[in-house]
């Protein structure tokens, strides 16, 4: 019965989001229709060309070009093409060989419980992929039959990842005579010492994503992998007075009363506090590493570095988006084989020197000295099995319901207990159907 409530909600949504249609007449790219051998392989996917991955895929197409004698039938779609028109254009002749898309329950795991993309469990036996990638990273690639992550079937391939961890000023801790933070209880030292010496020590933003996901990296210090099966697989139900949601949300508070974070926090945008670390005003930033090669860019007055949250084996993140293979694709073996090539080394390298996350890569290709310490982290993330995904992913529509509840909170509106009280009946009303 959940199964048949989800596809009925979505595919409703899905309607509504393409009553005005979107045309899928992007230029194609690659020659001629016909390969060496007659074959082509039609490729969607949306990373910009001077990306990490854009950069990768494109050397993955030459490779796979010269090697099979196919030719690539490349259509660059936006993000909100591919997401808006995929349940129509998927069921048709028209659907692409290969194509990215969003990881997770709402996307991925839509389209893997109603059948418009391939269950490729054999071909990641045969290419040895699930050799490649951590449990972590696994999770977002396979689905239960209702389309829910963490499942037993294989419906997409990452070959590059991310996660949130902590941006440090290196000079600005220099200046005020502190260290690098290694355990929870240095970082809450660094936070007082910075308040003392008249310094806001946090980028923060309530009016986006940053603070909901120090939230959440907050339970995640009390909690364990347990914590994160319920809270995003909906494995048992979840303590919303508990201690790792209580003890977030009442930290939370903590740090806008004692300075640690400014006081108009639920104003300001996920824009704002990166500038704000990156202009050299905030020496501490938690945040993800999509803001990496933009630090790497344009935060060239000082010295700086990221690691993983202090004192926690878990922290946000998860594979980058997927590979994935329409049911309809009229050449699926051609691309299993373009996956295959975008999981070298070769190619994860370019991923890795251009500012990505490579999920397989061997680190003696990386020649970046920021990006070689980054991989490393994420690797130590990955070993310790620490992936945790994000805090709006279970329910739809939660990523609002956090942001105006936590505004609610740093603004004096409500106490910690409503705050948890009402975050857990949305969280109920929008997990009902998967549980």
């Amino acid at each position: 019965m959940a199964r048949n409530i989800r596809r009925t909600k979505t595919l409703a949504a899905l309607a509504a989001l393409t009553a005005t249609g979107i045309a899928l007449s992007g230029c194609t790219a690659g020659g001629s229709d016909e390969g060496g051998d007659g074959q082509t392989l039609k490729l969607w996917h949306y990373e910009g060309a001077d990306s990490a991955m854009g950069k990768a895929w494109a050397e993955a197409i030459s490779i796979f070009e010269e090697e099979t004698g196919a030719t690539v039938e490349f259509e660059e779609k936006s993000f909100e093409q591919i997401q808006k028109t995929a349940s129509q254009v998927l069921d048709t002749d028209a659907a692409p060989d290969l194509m990215e898309f969003n990881k997770g329950n709402a996307t991925a795991g839509f389209l893997a419980s109603t059948g418009l993309i391939a269950d490729i469990s054999d071909a990641v036996e045969e290419y040895g992929w699930d050799e490649k990638l951590a449990p972590s990273l696994q999770t977002t690639a396979k689905y239960s039959e209702d389309g829910v992550m963490g499942g037993d079937t294989w419906f997409g391939i990452p070959n590059y990842g991310e996660f949130v961890g902590v941006y440090y000023n290196k000079d600005a801790f220099a200046a005020a005579g502190l260290e690098i933070p290694t355990t929870y209880d240095e970082f809450v030292d660094v936070l007082d010492a910075f308040v003392a010496q008249g310094v806001t020590p946090l980028a923060e933003a309530g009016a986006e994503y940053p603070l909901g996901q120090l939230w959440y990296q907050l339970a995640l210090n009390e909690g364990d992998r347990g914590f994160v099966d319920d809270y995003q697989l909906y494995e048992n139900p979840v303590d919303w007075q508990g201690p790792e949601i209580t003890g977030a949300t009442e930290t939370l508070k903590e740090y806008v009363d004692k300075g640690y974070i400014a006081s108009d926090v639920s104003s300001v945008k996920a824009e704002d506090a990166g500038v704000s670390f990156i202009n050299g005003t905030s020496p501490i930033f938690v945040s993800g590493s999509w803001w990496f090669g933009r630090f790497v860019a344009e935060a060239t007055g000082f010295d700086w570095e990221m690691t993983a949250f202090p004192g926690s084996d878990l922290s946000l993140g998860s594979s980058g988006n997927l590979w994935v293979v329409p049911e309809n694709a009229a050449n699926k073996e051609l691309a299993y084989e373009f996956i295959d090539i975008t999981m070298r080394p070769e190619i994860q390298a370019i991923i890795g020197n251009n500012g990505g996350l490579p999920v397989a890569v061997d680190t003696a290709d990386i020649t970046d000295e920021k990006s070689a310490a980054l991989i490393e982290t994420f690797n130590g993330v990955l070993d310790a099995d620490g992936l945790s995904f994000y805090p709006d992913w279970p329910a739809p529509g939660f990523y609002d319901v956090i942001v105006q509840e936590l505004q609610g909170l740093i603004t004096g509106s409500q106490d910690a207990e409503t705050t948890n009280t009402n975050l857990g009946e949305q969280y109920d009303e929008g997990t009902a159907e998967f549980r």
